[in-house]
């Protein structure tokens, strides 16, 4: 999973078996590890309602189940919704159009491959 910020804005990308394993457990975590054993680690759950946490080092991401759901089983993009003053953006990760990285081989195939 990818995790990314910009002003006030947190973006997550999920590779495919990310997105298999939240549609099969509901929940998916990951984590940063900094040096002097300090960690960051976030999460990307289907709940109730749209919720982003922040308590601990821990980040918890929080989106309806019928609408993960929804997003899991079709070409959508991405969720985005806005908690208090952040926006989070819960999106697939497409391969690169570029060059092609280790990463790319658990990406989604990206839908503008055929306009390159």
């Amino acid at each position: 999973m990818k995790l990314s910020f910009h002003k006030n804005s947190l973006r997550l990308r999920l590779t495919q078996s990310e997105v298999a394993r939240l549609a099969t457990h509901g929940s998916i975590d990951d984590l940063i590890e900094f040096p002097a054993d300090q960690t960051l680690s976030f999460s990307v759950e289907s709940g109730e309602s749209n919720a982003a946490i922040f308590e601990k080092n821990d980040i918890r991401i929080i989106a309806p189940r019928a609408e993960v759901q929804r997003w899991i089983e079709s070409d959508q993009e991405g969720l985005e919704f806005q908690s208090g003053p952040l926006k989070v953006m819960i999106e697939k990760d497409f391969q690169c159009l570029h060059k092609s990285t280790p990463e790319d081989a658990d990406a989604f195939p990206n839908p503008m491959v055929d306009k390159f």
